[in-house]
């Protein structure tokens, strides 16, 4: 029974996508119906504007307010609810006291950061205490990762029914995609590129694909990290590399061990963007690659991060407008690979665009997953989670049913 005043607050409510997260709530869900929710943030002047932009509906949302740094207002915030959602980012600058106080209290969380060594720095910190306290902090809620991550979860059920077991190896491949990234994004970045350029322990632990796994997990296979172009057989195409495969790899390799090694203790994954056949397409994959290693490079190195910050990328709060997130969207392809050598194919696609609009969608359904699909039990209780390893078919299901995405089994 729930007593709290509150099934899910909103933390960093007048963000870009905190604010992409309440209409979406809002329409989705209302106000005090089926969910009982807050908006919550620091700036109380702010918070009131967005209640007043979102309209009549939200005449009774209640405000909440509370800063990223203050553990008091925190701790407060978490006791009037059984959920938070933090959009407030970069989660290695801002995020650790929220998920401290969520611990502490015993709340579930959920976030959309694709920041690898602060998630590893949570799990390390605070993840035996939450196994006592009950508190479910799921990361990555966002386009890193729920995509891959459910993803490569939809297809193994699928490789499971067709063939009695798991695929030792799967791939993900971004076969189009439309939108941009967020301010946000890549603040987050550009603030791990940081981090790794003044620490080697942090560039080793960045390089590991399995950093994410539990203590104990143990896998001896090499994994492949498309680094450049390269064809690839399975899908006839050039690759490139895809950077949100430095997050989702990891998460799906956490997920694979916390399931009990379901996809195999030597299972395979990586990741990559089609670029085309031929010419052409080896052109492009050189060129992604290019300019996805020299905006590491510079990212690391001060004068020119500067000068990207200054002048080029965007800044954390802005995004397209609505016409654009509307008309954005993603499609990924998965190919899963049998022990005897068998193929299974699947993709997942999403209606807007990959970095806001649908990004908005999956983190507010992963809220809502938390609130009222899974239960406390013992196999789901305090942890640090996955996606896929605590969502599962339930997850899909409402990522499907409200939030825009497919999941589809392809013909061979």
């Amino acid at each position: 029974m729930n007593d709290k005043p509150f099934d899910i607050v909103v933390f960093g409510a007048t963000s870009f996508v905190g604010q992409i997260l309440c209409r979406y709530l809002l329409e989705r869900y209302g106000v005090g119906r089926e969910v009982k929710w807050a908006i919550a943030g620091r700036n109380e002047a702010k918070l009131v504007t967005l209640k007043t932009d979102l309209g009549e509906g939200a005449a009774d949302l209640d405000i909440v307010v509370a800063d990223a740094s203050d553990e008091s207002a925190l701790k407060s915030m978490c006791q009037q609810t059984r959920v938070v959602i933090s959009t407030v980012g970069p989660y290695a600058l801002y995020g650790e006291p929220l998920v401290k106080v969520a611990v502490s209290e015993g709340i579930d969380y959920c976030d959309l950061t694709g920041e690898v060594q602060w998630i590893n720095r949570m799990i390390q910190r605070y993840e035996e205490q939450a196994k006592v306290t009950g508190a479910r902090i799921v990361h990555c809620c966002g386009f890193d990762s729920i995509p891959s991550d459910m993803g490569v979860f939809f297809l193994q059920q699928q490789a499971n029914r067709q063939f009695g077991a798991a695929c030792p190896t799967v791939k993900m491949r971004v076969k189009a995609a439309k939108g941009e990234f967020s301010g946000g994004t890549i603040a987050s970045m550009m603030n791990v590129a940081k981090e790794a350029g003044s620490d080697p322990k942090l560039r080793k632990e960045l390089a590991n694909p399995y950093s994410l796994c539990p203590r104990g997990f143990r896998s001896s296979r090499r994994q492949h990290n498309v680094k450049g172009a390269e064809f690839d057989e399975d899908f006839g195409a050039w690759t490139a590399p895809f950077v949100m495969g430095a997050i989702n790899t990891r998460v799906v390799h956490r997920s694979n061990a916390l399931q009990g090694a379901a996809y195999g203790q030597e299972f395979g994954y990586d990741e990559a963007m089609l670029t085309g056949k031929g010419l052409k397409g080896r052109a492009t994959a050189l060129g992604i690659a290019g300019a996805t290693g020299g905006f590491f490079v510079a990212s690391a190195i001060k004068p020119s991060r500067w000068a990207l910050e200054k002048f080029v990328l965007p800044k954390p709060g802005e995004g397209p407008g609505l016409k654009a997130q509307e008309q954005g969207f993603f499609d990924l392809r998965f190919v899963g690979i049998s022990a005897n050598g068998e193929l299974i194919r699947a993709k997942v696609t999403g209606d807007r665009d990959p970095g806001y609009g649908s990004t908005g969608k999956m983190l507010g359904e992963a809220a809502m997953c938390l609130a009222f699909d899974i239960d406390k039990e013992a196999r789901q209780a305090g942890g640090f989670w996955t996606p896929a390893s605590l969502f599962g078919q339930k997850g899909i299901d409402r990522l499907v049913a409200n939030a825009g995405l497919r999941f589809e089994l392809l013909e061979r």
